[in-house]
């Protein structure tokens, strides 16, 4: 595994991204984003996309939040179910509940914020 989530930047990213500080989780993972090689730039960029998505939630913009969730999406749905450490499965489920919301009506909302584990 190249990914060290129990430290560095990728750990204060996750532990940003938990406390739903999603602009801070961003920015220790674009650092470590830039310096990376396919298939982890691919990889790491659909994170970061999340937390992107997430932040504009917050912000209220639903347009840049499902359009962020759905770029997230295309970029996880070539990995397989765990990569990296991630449980990118239930990842990418997450997302579709999320997106499947946003399309039904405002109950988007109420759902926890999908877990990067």
């Amino acid at each position: 595994m190249l990914f060290d989530w129990t430290t560095g930047p990728l750990a204060a990213g996750l532990l940003c991204y938990q406390k739903q500080d999603f602009f801070d989780a961003h920015e220790h993972w674009e650092g470590v984003w830039l310096r990376c090689n396919e298939p982890e730039k691919t990889f790491l960029q659909a994170l970061i996309q999340v937390t992107a998505a997430f932040h504009h939630l917050k912000r209220g913009n639903r347009a840049g939040t499902a359009s962020l969730l759905r770029g997230a999406l295309r970029r996880l749905d070539g990995f397989p179910v765990e990569y990296e450490g991630v449980a990118v499965d239930s990842l990418r489920a997450n997302i579709r509940e999320w997106l499947e919301a946003f399309e039904l009506d405002d109950s988007g909302f109420q759902l926890p914020f999908p877990l990067i584990r």
